[in-house]
């Protein structure tokens, strides 16, 4: 096995079964480039539950670019009996903050500020009036989601999201800016404004317009900023996220940071908001992998 201060061979895991498999290649591709620039020897590999060959390549650390409920539930239970060291999350934290409402009853166990929710099956009754927003539990990207400001709006998505998912939570509605922190190491990094051009943050705002606005000269009050971070931290740490994590806020006009959810694996695209967020401290992609693959590899080595 390589030592801490050597070169690395990484197997990066990429694809997987789920809505944001091309999501997932684009991030393992990026990934794979940034640690071969970062001199390490790379492994790029698709795994899906059914093909998990991937798992049999030889190496010293494994980087699960994967994203959805396989890549960021399932797959970390698979890692673990490898016995080889990842980059991410295990598997308690992981699934955990798949599951959106399992992850906001946590966060009201530890004070968090997070929406009114309730769990829906498709005969259900939702107490919580609109505007609201109808969320599938353990999708990402804004998949299985709509927002609905009337009763109507409110009908036409239950009917459409009910044939995908037996059960939905629905959150109450919080009009505001959409913040998110980066963490890396247990420490937050500059936190984004994010500014779609639509009317929210979609999949395509995510990953294939270039109109989303992403700021981090944010005007906000010293106490707001700490409490954003703050919040942060304590959903990272409470679900046991190891390496990295990215936490999703919306500030309401009362200046009142609200907890959505955490991602245990973000994207590492060139759209993805956490590596834009470790390069403005200067840490730009390759760097940002290899600290990541070491923290993995010898935890203390990022410290």
């Amino acid at each position: 096995m390589a030592e801490s201060s050597e070169s690395l061979h990484v197997l990066v895991l990429t694809g997987g079964p789920d809505r944001e498999r091309e999501v997932s290649i684009a991030s393992g591709r990026e990934v794979a480039r940034a640690l071969q620039n970062a001199g390490h020897q790379v492994t790029l590999a698709d795994i899906t539950p059914d093909q998990t060959e991937a798992l049999d390549n030889a190496c010293d650390v494994i980087f699960p670019a994967l994203h959805g409920k396989f890549g960021e539930g399932a797959l970390p239970h698979l890692l673990d009996r490898s016995g080889i060291p990842y980059v991410g999350s295990g598997t308690r934290a992981s699934q955990i903050a798949i599951d959106k409402a399992a992850t906001k009853k946590l966060a009201r166990q530890h004070d968090v500020p997070t929406p009114d929710y309730e769990l829906v099956g498709a005969a259900a009754a939702i107490t919580i009036e609109p505007p609201l927003v109808l969320k599938a539990l353990t999708e990402g990207s804004s998949f299985g989601m709509a927002i609905c400001h009337t009763a109507e709006q409110l009908e036409a998505a239950r009917g459409d999201l009910h044939g995908a998912f037996a059960i939905l939570m629905a959150e109450r509605f919080v009009a505001g800016r959409e913040i998110t922190v980066g963490i890396v190491d247990d420490r937050p990094l500059p936190m984004i404004e994010i500014v779609p051009a639509t009317d929210y943050y979609d999949f395509d705002a995510k990953y294939i317009r270039d109109d989303t606005q992403y700021r981090f000269d944010i005007d906000l009050p010293e106490a707001v900023r700490e409490a954003i971070n703050q919040h942060a931290v304590v959903m990272h740490q409470a679900l046991g996220c190891r390496h990295l994590s990215r936490v999703d806020f919306i500030l309401d006009e009362q200046m009142v940071p609200w907890f959505l959810e955490v991602n245990t694996m973000p994207g590492m695209t060139t759209h993805s908001l956490l590596p834009k967020a470790a390069a403005e401290t200067g840490m730009n992609m390759s760097v940002l992998c290899d600290k990541l693959v070491r923290l993995a590899f010898e935890p203390s080595a990022g410290r």
